[in-house]
């Protein structure tokens, strides 16, 4: 008796330093760690609410980023740099549980995921049971880390923070000297920050429906398997591209997605007019428009439209087109309506009550029919920065999108040391209007090399 008296003793001090040193812990970007009173469990933000309600294999609401470095990589190096990362992200360390009303997450409390080699597909549906109840995976193929994550932990961007910690974990971990010269700190750039800002900056509304938005053109064509995709990556140079650009008065993004919306026109339409709109759905990362710097996600979708409405129209038009629609769209003042439209809706009473039982079909039901109203979507990280300890380390990064209804080829821009990446992902066997794509670009004497994952060579 005297003996569990003293280890409960023992075990106590040693609980309460290890609280007090760890209320003290910070890293040299000023980041404090306090396991003391961690956060058992959160609300999903705005957005998040409806990946839940619509996720499955054949839409699975995943996506991928990943980073190339300049070396092969070692599968026990980058699981030690996944364990020391993981904690310090509350985001990525939970699980989704489901409520009455609404889903919610829960800190998970288990080893992070396994990390393996690639064998399969992109983008695959995360099973609820499986990868120890994690959001998100970590795999490795060659000088390529991929961290794939289900959209209700975050977007893009707030992945992009967690994806850098873990390759320069990774990097100080394979080369000690780095770790001997920087220490294990985080960079000064990533935040950990896990506000709910839609809620911080939303403005009270009428809630009266939606947005309505023409029918879109769909894209159709044979399929792969649901687990199945095609990959296509094109890289060329930023000033090249944004010198063509300039040409038309345009910037890199409106110029990329008219000529996408371009090669839809001619490859599909013929060049014929339409009774359906093209459409490209645009994410658009709310952080700089309202000094946030959330983990979460903090996005909504603006869409390029070019209506055809005669025979042969030139490029000018569909250029003109995208340029006028995205810049009566991109103000704060709209973005900010958006952003208030869509938290009035999900503060709206009658839906706070309602149980999630009866909320998944709706949620679902909404998302199908604005499907239709989009013919893809394109989304673009930007300019792409690392910290400059381990620039020369570090390759090029990519973004990739999987499936949803409605849009089977999806696009992601992402620039990286004078280089853009356009992958373009498909779950269409048809690769006309990518080469369309392509093709126009080389045309316009931009330099354009293409990489694919192969499916398209079987």
């Amino acid at each position: 008796m005297e003996k569990e008296k003293k280890q409960k003793s023992k075990r106590n001090k040693k609980q309460q330093f290890e609280t007090e040193h760890l209320k003290e812990k910070s890293d040299a970007a000023g980041h404090v760690y306090d396991n003391s009173h961690e956060i058992r469990w959160a609300k999903l933000d705005n957005t998040a609410h409806l990946f839940p309600a619509i996720a499955g294999e054949s839409m699975t609401n995943v996506y991928r980023v990943a980073v190339y470095l300049k070396e092969e990589i070692q599968r026990e190096v980058l699981q030690e740099a996944l364990d020391l990362v993981l904690p310090k992200f509350s985001i990525f360390n939970c699980r989704l549980r489901q409520g009455f009303f609404w889903y919610y997450f829960e800190e998970n409390g288990k080893k992070a995921p396994r990390v393996v080699e690639e064998s399969t597909y992109p983008c695959r549906y995360m099973e609820e049971n499986r990868n120890r109840n994690y959001l998100f995976r970590v795999t490795y193929y060659g000088k390529r880390i991929n961290l794939e994550a289900f959209h209700v932990l975050t977007d893009g961007t707030g992945a992009f923070y967690f994806l850098k910690e873990l390759a320069y974990q990774y990097l100080r971990l394979s080369h000690p000297e780095l770790r001997e010269k920087y220490g294990d700190g985080l960079s000064s750039e990533t935040s950990l920050n896990t506000e709910d800002s839609y809620l911080q900056n939303f403005k009270k509304t009428r809630f009266s429906g939606g947005y309505k938005a023409g029918r879109a053109f769909i894209l159709k064509g044979a399929l792969f398997p649901p687990d199945k995709m095609g990959i296509i990556h094109g890289h060329m140079p930023v000033e090249e591209v944004k010198a063509e650009a300039q040409r038309y008065d345009a910037t890199l993004n409106e110029y990329l997605v008219a000529v996408f919306l371009w090669a839809v026109y001619q490859v599909y339409l013929k060049g014929m007019p339409s009774k359906n709109q093209l459409s490209v759905s645009v994410p658009v990362n709310l952080r700089p428009y309202f000094q946030s710097v959330t983990t979460k996600n903090f996005f909504v979708m603006v869409t390029a439209i070019f209506h055809p409405t005669r025979e042969n129209q030139p490029f000018e038009d569909v250029m003109e087109a995208v340029k006028t629609s995205l810049r009566e769209q991109m103000t704060k003042e709209h973005l900010e309506e958006v952003l208030s439209y869509n938290v009035t809706g999900e503060r709206a009473l009658i839906l706070r009550t309602l149980p999630l039982v009866f909320k998944n079909p709706g949620m679902r039901g909404v998302y199908n029919m604005h499907a239709k109203a989009n013919t893809a979507t394109v989304t673009n990280m930007g300019n792409i920065t690392v910290s400059p300890k381990y620039r020369e380390y570090i390759e090029r990064f990519d973004v990739l999108l999987s499936r949803s209804r409605g849009q089977n080829l999806k696009m992601a821009l992402s620039s990286y040391n004078g280089t853009l990446s356009a992958t373009i992902t498909s779950a269409m066997k048809d690769t006309r209007l990518q080469r369309e794509f392509f093709r126009y670009l080389t045309s316009q004497e931009i330099s354009v090399t293409i990489d694919t994952n192969g499916v398209y060579c079987e």
